[in-house]
């Protein structure tokens, strides 16, 4: 366990990861609560984000909801920020990932010498699997709005992370796209998700803080700002194109957008296939 001191030392690159600390349990002195562990611990602490939110997580806050001390916290994680970086690494672990490479007929070790027929479910679509990653991740940052401040904070190579990261590049590489534009598909999509999510979650959050749903939140912002003769004529043509969008509700009006912003990025990637001459 560190000190204090070393804790303000530390440089602002180093990662709980890079040090063990992400990977090796500590062994519990005589003294140090039963029961208490890193899982346990981070288990808490995404509890505790997901109710409370970044700005009023602490360990004390932390070591109250566990009841015990905080030093006992620290007894398995060094610093707050090396506990955020678990917690980060933990709620990825929620995704369901797609195989972007499956195997689906193997040829049992009985049967060395028959041959595997593929069969037509043997061919991996990536924009399917492309889908259920933007799906996924969409949905992190909906159900976990305390996650996406910190993910430019770290380095996020914890084994969760990292599978979601490899699983990305793997689907990206099954486009056809040329290796100088994967990276740039990646971000498009991504980043694109990363916002959309971003602020799908922190809406939600903005009602609930208000006592409201989204809808009741909407139709009263809405009804406020057209109410200013100053807002009006510059939001009747918002107005209008959400009308053209359809849906009833905030939230199929935003599963239309989301929708359809992907198709069109999906569509693009098939776009620039065309463009180099990598098409299927």
């Amino acid at each position: 366990m560190v000190s204090a001191g070393d804790r303000t030392k530390r440089p602002a690159h180093s990662s709980v990861w890079l040090e063990g600390g992400g990977r090796t349990p500590r062994t519990r002195k005589a003294d140090q609560p039963s029961g208490l562990d890193r899982e346990r611990i981070t288990a808490a602490a995404v509890r505790l984000l997901d109710a409370e939110g970044l700005a009023k997580f602490s360990m004390r806050r932390l070591a109250a909801e566990l009841n015990v001390t905080a030093m006992s916290v620290y007894w398995y994680v060094d610093t707050k920020d090396d506990l955020l970086e678990l917690a980060i690494d933990a709620v990825f672990g929620e995704l369901t990932l797609p195989d972007p490479d499956p195997d689906p007929d193997p040829a049992p070790a009985s049967d060395p010498d028959r041959e595997r027929d593929p069969g037509p479910e043997a061919a991996v679509d990536w924009r399917v699997q492309l889908r259920e990653l933007a799906t996924g991740y969409r949905a992190l940052l909906v159900r976990h709005p305390w996650v996406s401040p910190l993910i430019g904070r770290f380095l996020n190579i914890g084994p969760h992370a990292m599978a979601f990261a490899l699983c990305v590049q793997r689907v990206i590489g099954n486009t056809g796209l040329p290796a100088h534009g994967q990276t740039g598909a990646m971000s498009a999509v991504f980043q694109f998700v990363y916002g959309f999510g971003t602020i799908e979650g922190h809406f939600i959050q903005r009602c609930t803080s208000a006592g409201l749903s989204q809808d009741e939140y909407y139709r009263e912002a809405m009804s406020a700002v057209l109410a200013q003769p100053g807002y009006e004529r510059d939001f009747r043509r918002a107005t209008e194109l959400m009308a053209a969008r359809g849906g009833d509700t905030v939230q199929e009006m935003r599963e239309r957008d989301f929708d359809f912003a992907l198709e069109l990025l999906i569509a693009g990637i098939e776009a620039m296939k065309r463009r180099d001459g990598t098409a299927d």
